[in-house]
């Protein structure tokens, strides 16, 4: 058994091409499709988060909606860079849509991937500092969230408030009990995987990985999310971590699903470089005829171990379209696989 959901980037255009052709089709679309999700009995509605870009962005709000909008469904984020984030504030935007949609939050977490622009944290206020970088800064932001997820007060209460305080040091509000078990961290590598584990979250890994070995993605990713597991056993945890991983997987059942995504071309591993020295490797998509699909799935090493697998789904061709990739996938695939 697995929990399934979907992942959008909610890309937005003015192309003729595009469903989705401004910022409110991308975020009200995007309400509509955890809707959807939630009515075929998925678990799970995630968006990235991504600055200067015509995609969404500022999560918080829509995950608001989302709760809303839905009862039983998980919201999530796969993921938020931290290099942008006030980890203060974050916390009380997070406590905020968490109480709203009634404990369902899920977010993930990360130092982030390259962006649209030259150091776009520095255009909101932040920059490393001493002898760190920015993805040193992004680590810190993310222990800083995590600590305050804690909920223990740290403020000195003012002697002549506004409003009566209670007791002792004041924490921020509103605080949401057991949210902190219910924050990821996105890695691309075997190293920051195992600092996720020893500081207690949980795991994302996409189709996106630091090439550490030169092996296919999903054999990477596997041995990656052992060296997780080892490592959260040793710190000692109590509780069983939650493991997701990102897959563009389409089931061919018609013939628009074969105009779309029938023609081949991404069927083996690219590799490329993130920077000048990071030399990353990019997963392979699936799509193919649903028995074709179930033999190529069966041998993805690390979806087998996964708990959680993520559907990224192509926002701009509408929601009726990617519910019915959702909908394929749900009852042509994952019964055959044992994920349901």
């Amino acid at each position: 058994m697995k929990k399934i959901g979907f992942l959008s980037f909610g890309h937005w255009t003015s192309s003729p091409q595009s469903e989705t052709q401004s910022a409110a089709d991308a975020l009200l679309q995007s309400i509509d499709i955890a809707v959807e999700a939630e009515r075929l009995g998925m678990d799970g509605a995630y968006f990235r988060v991504h600055h200067f870009a015509q995609q969404l962005a500022s999560p918080f709000p829509l995950l608001a909606a989302v709760g809303a909008k839905t009862r039983k469904i998980e919201i999530g984020t796969a993921v938020i860079d931290m290099r942008y984030e006030n980890p203060h504030y974050m916390v009380e935007d997070a406590g905020a849509a968490d109480l709203i949609c009634g404990g369902r939050l899920q977010l993930g977490i990360s130092r982030g991937s390259p962006e649209q622009v030259i150091d776009g944290w520095h255009y909101f206020g932040y920059s490393p500092i001493d002898s760190k970088d920015d993805a040193d800064m992004g680590r810190q932001h993310a222990e800083d969230f995590f600590e305050l997820l804690r909920g223990k007060g740290f403020a000195r209460p003012n002697p002549r408030p506004m409003f009566p305080n209670p007791p002792g040091l004041l924490r921020l509000e509103p605080y949401s009990a057991g949210l902190r078990d219910r924050i990821w961290w996105g890695s691309a590598s075997n190293a920051t995987a195992v600092w996720a584990a020893k500081l207690g979250m949980n795991l994302q890994t996409s189709t996106l990985k630091f090439d550490e070995t030169g092996e296919p993605l999903h054999i990477q990713q596997a041995a990656q999310i052992r060296s997780f597991r080892a490592a959260w056993k040793e710190a000692g945890h109590t509780r069983i971590p939650r493991i997701s991983v990102s897959r563009s997987i389409f089931a061919l059942v018609n013939d628009r699903d074969r105009a779309y995504f029938g023609r081949g071309g991404q069927e083996e591993d690219k590799i490329g470089f993130l920077d000048e020295n990071t030399r990353a490797i990019f997963g392979r998509g699936y799509a193919a005829e649903p028995d074709v699909l179930v033999e190529q799935l069966r041998k993805d090493e690390a979806i087998a171990e996964a708990d959680t697998l993520l559907l990224t789904i192509p926002n701009q061709l509408g929601v009726a379209y990617n519910t019915h990739v959702l909908e394929a996938i749900l009852t042509t695939v994952a019964p055959a696989l044992n994920w349901r």
